[in-house]
C-alpha cells in the first residue's frame, strides 16, 4: 500500500515537471478549493447529522417503525428490517448500526439477515448525499431530486427482499 501511494506521489510530481507546472502552487490552490467546499457543506452535513440523532433518541423511529409494519409485509419486506429503511436514507453509520442489531438478532444466513445486508448495500444515504452534492452547487431547492432518491431507495428495498428470496428461498 505505501509502495503504491509514493509511486502515485511520484508520478504525479514527473508528471507536473513535464507539463512544466509549478508543483506547490498548484498544491496550495487545491487545497484551497477544498476548504472552500468544505465549508459549504459543513453546515448540511451537521444538521442531518444532528436531526438523524434526535430521532433515533426520541423514540420516533420505534414508533414509526411500528405504523409500517403492515405496509411493509404487504411489499414483501420484512417487517423487522423497517429501522433500516427509514435510517438508511438518513446516515451510514446508523444504518450499519441498525443493520448490525438486524443481523445479530436474526443471523447473518436467516432471510432477514441476509435481506438486511442487500438493503445495506444497495441504496444510499440520500439526505446525506443530497445535501452534500446540492449545498457544495449552491442549489437552495432539491426540486425532484429527493423524492426521485426516496422512489429509488424504496425500489431497491423491494428488490433486495425479491433477489434474496428468489436467490436463497424464504427459509
Amino acid at each position: 500500500m505505501n509502495g503504491a501511494v509514493a509511486l502515485i506521489i511520484a508520478f504525479t510530481a514527473v508528471f507536473a515537471l513535464c507539463r512544466k507546472t509549478e508543483l506547490y502552487p498548484a498544491l496550495t490552490d487545491g487545497i484551497k478549493d477544498g476548504l472552500k467546499v468544505i465549508y459549504k457543506i459543513f453546515p448540511p452535513v451537521a444538521a442531518m447529522l444532528t436531526a438523524v440523532y434526535m430521532f433515533r433518541a426520541s423514540g420516533a423511529l420505534e414508533i414509526l417503525t411500528d405504523l409500517l409494519r403492515p405496509a411493509l409485509a404487504a411489499l414483501g419486506i420484512p417487517p423487522e428490517t423497517a429501522p433500516l429503511l427509514l435510517v438508511r436514507p438518513l446516515s451510514g453509520s446508523g444504518a450499519l448500526a441498525v443493520a448490525t442489531d438486524i443481523i445479530k438478532q436474526n443471523g447473518a444466513d436467516s432471510t432477514i439477515g441476509r435481506i438486511a445486508a442487500v438493503m445495506a448495500g444497495s441504496t444510499e444515504t440520500t439526505f446525506y448525499t443530497v445535501s452534500v452534492y446540492l449545498g457544495a452547487a449552491g442549489i437552495k431547492k432539491s426540486r425532484y431530486a429527493v423524492p426521485a432518491a426516496l422512489v429509488a431507495d424504496l425500489a431497491a428495498f423491494i428488490a433486495a427482499g425479491m433477489a434474496v428470496r428468489l436467490l436463497f428461498g424464504s427459509a
